[in-house]
């Protein structure tokens, strides 16, 4: 009888010691499960989150392009315009070289669509904002020119700026619609987390400055 108790008792340890086993597991099987399950979860909003800022500043880039075609059409157009002063005796010679000198500066400045950081927009702004008003005082002065005010291809040249500086305002306010998506999108949780990891950053506006990109009001 002492002999079989020793059997039972040798088997009631050996039982225990595999559920505890079986026990120590399952806990840890169950810790796994739940660990992959908070990675796939993470995994599956960070590919989420990634793929849409990825289409945000896809479209950012795009505006942005926008916003550089207008402002290089308004470029391409004063040449033209200041070919078409020349010609009128008298003009002041100070007024066409600043206006000049600005178109110079201003499309000196090109700013990397990978790096549209509030500084960079900022410099990009202030050089056409510049330009912008070089052209204002240039327009402004012509009104005392009764020849410019005859003058065909000078009027035509007028209206295209007028018309240019109108499409610049609409790709200035499209781009900072894209911006502000994108950025709150980059600042909100979850997708912050995302943002970190792969390196989105804040991108820059374009703001209200007086006389900046401002179309010019020049009666003939």
């Amino acid at each position: 009888m002492a002999f079989s108790g020793q059997i039972v008792t040798t088997v009631y340890v050996l039982y225990s010691k595999n559920q505890t086993i079986i026990n120590q597991s399952t806990k840890t099987m169950k810790k796994l499960f739940t660990a992959i399950l908070l990675v796939m979860s993470v995994m599956g909003l960070s590919s989420c989150s990634y793929n849409s800022m990825v289409q945000m500043d896809e479209n950012v880039k795009a505006k942005w392009g926008a916003v550089e075609s207008q402002y290089q059409r308004r470029a391409d157009l004063i040449p033209n315009l200041v070919n078409t002063v020349k010609g009128v005796a008298n003009f002041e010679k100070s007024t066409l070289v600043d206006v000049t000198n600005a178109r110079a500066r201003a499309t000196s400045i090109q700013v990397d669509p990978t790096k549209l950081t509030p500084e960079n927009i900022q410099k990009y702004q202030t050089a056409q904002g510049e330009l912008g008003g070089a052209l204002s005082r240039l327009l402004v002065a012509s009104e005392h020119y009764p020849e410019l005010k005859a003058n065909d291809n000078f009027t035509a040249l007028q209206a295209q700026l007028e018309g240019t500086e109108n499409r610049i305002n609409i790709a200035r306010l499209d781009f900072n619609s894209a911006v502000q998506e994108y950025n709150s999108k980059i600042r909100s949780f979850p997708a912050n987390i995302t943002a970190k990891m792969f390196g989105f950053t804040e991108k820059g506006y374009f703001q209200a400055e007086a006389g900046a990109s401002k179309v010019p009001t020049v009666q003939f």
